[in-house]
């Protein structure tokens, strides 16, 4: 064990499939865990959404990094031999069926946990194990508007509820899960005996909500806005996100624009004032940054220290000369997709190349070796391909 792979030797399963469970695992084996990724015949179908290449998808090369791959057929009762035999040596087992479809398999918590008493076994689901919502199917999109998050993120041109771009649900469940794991493993070093996890989407969406959570049910559905000016608008040649936190800035702001006029308008002069005419406020600002392109504005924002930045695109931010010439993106060649921007993980040594965190595996790629550590021999193992119980890797 080191601070570079604090968890070397730990073995976890991953029958999960995705993004929020893959995600887990996916810290796991980057700091150092031997992840092996249970996946059906057919492949986690995260390898069929979005832009293919081969078996490869963004979202499988991004969430299954440093993982082997065993392609198993679970209905099975040869399968199911072989999922035994991988969780009896386990410390980790992370599943996300819907409820109930794991221990109809034969694999829920206690039947595992009769196999192997200490072992970490996590559940992810949309809704939690329990309650009238339990068996629902959920995705990323349908948390986001179940907990509330899409009517926060109201449209300010057309007032309509909207989805946020990318799967932030699903990842921060990933991060909650890994948490959980990582705080079980450091208590299982005093306790005799495993622990089930629960961790579902509901649970991640409402924890990373707390303080708005908590405003609206304070104000009876108002919900407490910040009065600070915040806002995007359009310079003449993109747009710019700016923050006015308080009088001093705005009054140093009406300087950068060269109207005193504004500072003394009591319309604006105060930040109760600013808040109570918001849409003025703002139409005043735009009408002053639209004159001038972004380069005119950033370098006198930035010396009257008013936060603010570029509004980019992700290639914007790649190119960047912070991000190209820094630590926030380690660039990989896939073999499959070719050169790839892979972001570091805070506090992860970045992996390169050659080291096999770095890639994540083709289905089943790792499904005879695996069946040789778990002591199957040689026609057992081709029997095994033979009957379509196992696929790839042979």
């Amino acid at each position: 064990m080191t601070y570079a792979a604090p968890f070397a030797g730990l073995r976890v399963v991953d029958l999960t499939q995705g993004l929020a469970g893959p995600e887990a695992g996916m810290l796991l084996a980057q700091y150092g865990a031997e992840v092996v990724k249970v996946e059906p015949l057919r492949g986690d179908w995260a390898r069929v959404q979005g832009q293919r290449y081969g078996d490869f998808t963004d979202k499988a090369v991004s969430n299954n990094r440093g993982k082997k791959s065993i392609a198993l057929d679970l209905k099975s009762d040869q399968g199911k031999d072989v999922l035994r035999r991988l969780v009896q040596d386990a410390d980790v087992f992370l599943e996300a069926f819907r409820p109930g479809v794991i221990g109809r398999l034969g694999f829920g918590y206690e039947a595992v946990s009769a196999l192997n008493p200490g072992l970490i076994y996590l559940s992810i689901s949309g809704f939690g194990q329990t309650g009238p919502l339990s068996e629902r199917p959920a995705t990323d999109a349908v948390l986001q508007a179940f907990s509330g998050l899409m009517q926060v993120n109201k449209g300010s041109v057309d007032g309509l509820p909207h989805r946020i771009g990318i799967w932030l649900i699903d990842m921060i469940t990933g991060l909650y899960a890994y948490q959980a794991i990582a705080t079980a493993l450091y208590a299982r070093k005093t306790e005799a005996k495993g622990r089930f996890i629960d961790c579902s989407l509901m649970q991640s969406a409402a924890a990373i909500q707390a303080i708005r959570i908590m405003e609206f049910s304070r104000s009876g559905g108002e919900g407490v806005a910040s009065q600070s000016l915040v806002g995007t608008f359009k310079t003449q040649d993109g747009w710019i996100n700016m923050t006015v936190m308080d009088d001093e800035t705005w009054q140093r702001l009406c300087g950068i624009f060269e109207r005193p006029d504004l500072i003394t308008d009591p319309r604006f002069a105060e930040r109760p004032n600013r808040y109570a005419n918001d849409a003025e406020t703002k139409e005043v600002v735009q009408s002053v940054l639209e004159t001038q392109p972004f380069d005119y504005w950033s370098p006198r924002l930035t010396e009257a220290k008013i936060l603010h930045e570029r509004v980019n695109d992700y290639l914007d931010f790649l190119q960047h000369p912070h991000v190209a010439g820094g630590d926030a993106i380690q660039w990989n060649q896939h073999p499959m997709i070719g050169r790839i921007p892979v972001p570091n993980i805070p506090g992860v040594a970045p992996a390169a190349d050659g080291d096999a965190r770095a890639h994540a595996p083709s289905l089943g790629q790792h499904t005879g070796d695996i069946l040789s550590g778990l002591g199957y021999g040689d026609e057992e193992i081709a029997a095994l391909y033979d009957a379509d119980i196992v696929a790839g890797g042979r």
